[in-house]
């Protein structure tokens, strides 16, 4: 794989037309090389065949022994290309998250949401927009506080090893060094502290959002069932109205009887 396409383009955290024509071919790949690897070889035996007047047994049975192989090796280039476009994708999502994610590189993190994060985002995008355009913002703010929560972690595991690495140091310096990765400890867990607070805020308004398009929702079919049963109430059945007026008729009609059979 060329280093063009290994790349994840501009380092300056913003994502550019390359980054999504890349993108792009990488989302087609596995799908165009499985046909053309499964194909290919089989296919060139056979036209070995057909043009090749001598020997033509030969390419025949190369051209039909060929396939299976064919096939697996159509199935590792796929698993190959898969695990490689995971990898230029993570490349893209560290470089676009070295700045801050914004709303509009939300897109790029969906395998970092949550399975209830996408399904709502979904929703709105589709039914409230404006609603989306807000959880969109929220969800930003939540993948930056993961993120420097788990950045966070990873630093003070590292700061840990070395804090006991040098407890066995028997250098004089030593004890000044103890002292340096105990501050950048302590800077650590509160910057740890601090985004996990921030994530757990960013959840709370997902689910106010959530909240709110769920009510939004809701009124919108509550008001059209309302509208209904007030059509239903103001148009009365055109069958229902032939039925009273057939029983007012009869009623009328034996009134008119009682009064005439009355002496």
């Amino acid at each position: 794989m060329s280093e063009a396409i290994m790349s994840a383009g501009h380092p300056d955290g913003k994502i550019t037309r390359r980054d999504r024509q890349i993108a792009r071919l990488w989302q087609w790949a596995p799908w165009l090389t499985f046909p053309v690897v499964t194909v290919g070889p089989p296919a060139a035996f056979w036209l070995a065949y057909l043009l090749t007047s001598t020997d033509a047994t030969v390419f025949l049975l190369l051209a039909f022994s060929s396939i299976p192989f064919a096939l697996i090796a159509a199935v590792i280039a796929v698993l190959l290309l898969v695990v490689l476009r995971r990898r230029w994708a993570g490349r893209l999502r560290e470089r676009l998250a070295s700045d801050g994610v914004t709303a509009d590189e939300v897109e790029w993190f969906m395998p970092e949401l949550t399975r209830d994060e996408r399904r709502a985002l979904k929703g709105m995008e589709q039914q409230q927009p404006l609603l989306a355009d807000a959880y969109r913002e929220t969800l930003a703010l939540r993948l930056n506080a993961s993120r420097l929560s788990a950045s966070a972690r990873r630093d003070l595991l590292q700061v840990e090893r070395r804090l006991n690495r040098a407890r066995y140091l028997n250098a004089p310096d030593t004890a000044v060094l103890i002292e340096e990765l105990r501050r950048d400890r302590t800077r650590l867990e509160g910057v740890k502290q601090e985004g996990a607070s921030r994530r757990a805020e960013a959840e709370a308004r997902l689910q106010m959002i959530e909240a709110a398009a769920s009510r939004g929702a809701s009124w919108s079919e509550t008001n059209y069932m309302l509208q209904r049963l007030d059509e239903g109430r103001t148009h009365v059945p055109l069958g229902l109205e032939s039925a009273r007026a057939e029983q007012q008729v009869r009623e009328d009609t034996q009134r008119e009887l009682r009064k005439e059979l009355a002496p």
